[in-house]
């Protein structure tokens, strides 16, 4: 059992209507997700509890269950990003075993982008038994990107980070509108990994954004949250991070955010996107799936899903109101 979970628990339990502890590891309060009764303010059907070794939420009332990470994230990033690198710094793989703290400082990669990439293989070059062929094989992402994809067996070694990343990743290239390489991303074969992606960029002055040199800025352009999804839809880029600023671009952008409606961070991204002016999508109530890919995997038709779901305007807000359930 982690003590950091037990400690972030108590961080956040002051912003927990009605919070208590029953007893050791179980923790009662009301949803923040649904808002419990709404007839009996006493009633409180939210719980923290112990499973394996981890603390999770399960909400007995609305039934939605997240791991002490995800709700973190759904309540505060900046405290979830302090939980997720507190852990890592005292070594917790899952079992609570405590190591050396590492240091999460990127050194800028000192090289060009053919210097770069020259000693990786792209993911077309290795067998189809290949751990990250697979694994892209089963996201069905399209085999013609495969070339534009590369493959660090020690991720760490190749681009200069700490020994926290000792593991083989997908290479991702984030490149500017003429083709230059101005960062990575790092994507672990791991379901389960606390770090899915690592963006290291090599040019600051750019925004983290994938995608820039496939689409084309005089169409509409799609905005997907991860670059796997912006495979599926035409001429789409993808957000790197969560302080993404477009700005900068005269896109015609149509931002499609993730499907959670239960996520008070997606939410408020979809109604700052709709107050910017901008096309958003929200699916309809029978989409049960997360993103774009897990859609494709459903299968659903993407493109035709969301060209028929893009909302604006008074339209947009009336959609959300109608989509949100936090």
């Amino acid at each position: 059992m982690s003590f950091i979970d037990l400690k972030y628990i108590n961080v956040i339990s002051p912003r927990l209507e009605k919070f208590s502890k029953k007893k050791d590891y179980l923790y009662n309060f009301r949803c923040p997700y649904c808002g419990d009764s709404k007839k009996n303010k006493n009633r409180a059907r939210g719980f923290f509890f112990l499973k394996k070794s981890d603390m999770v939420y399960k909400c007995h009332n609305c039934g939605v269950g997240r791991t002490l990470a995800n709700f973190l994230k759904d309540m505060d990033v900046n405290l979830h990003d302090e939980y997720v690198m507190e852990r890592y710094k005292r070594g917790l793989t899952g079992r609570g075993t405590n190591t050396s703290s590492p240091k999460f400082e990127f050194e800028k990669p000192v090289f060009s982008r053919s210097e770069n990439l020259k000693s990786l293989r792209k993911i077309s070059e290795l067998n189809k038994e290949h751990p990250a062929r697979e694994y892209l094989a089963n996201r069905h992402i399209p085999e013609k990107y495969y070339h534009t994809l590369y493959y660090a067996e020690d991720f760490n070694e190749w681009a200069g980070t700490t020994d926290t990343f000792r593991e083989g990743r997908i290479v991702i290239p984030l490149l500017d509108l003429s083709g230059n390489m101005i960062g990575y991303q790092g994507r672990s074969l791991q379901k389960d990994a606390m770090l899915r992606y690592i963006t290291i960029m090599t040019d600051e002055s750019h925004p983290k954004i994938f995608g820039l040199d496939r689409v084309n800025p005089d169409e509409k352009v799609y905005v997907t949250e991860g670059p796997f999804d912006s495979y599926f839809i035409r001429n789409a880029i993808a957000m790197c991070g969560s302080d993404v600023d477009l700005r900068s671009y005269d896109y015609q952008f149509i931002y499609t955010f993730d499907n959670e409606p239960r996520s008070r961070q997606i939410v408020d991204k979809i109604a700052s996107a709709i107050n910017s002016g901008h096309n958003v999508v929200i699916y309809p109530s029978n989409i049960k799936e997360k993103d774009l890919n897990d859609m494709t995997l459903a299968g659903h038709d993407v493109q035709n899903l969301v060209e028929c779901n893009t909302y604006k305007g008074l339209e947009a807000t009336i959609k959300l109101n109608e989509w949100k359930k936090v």
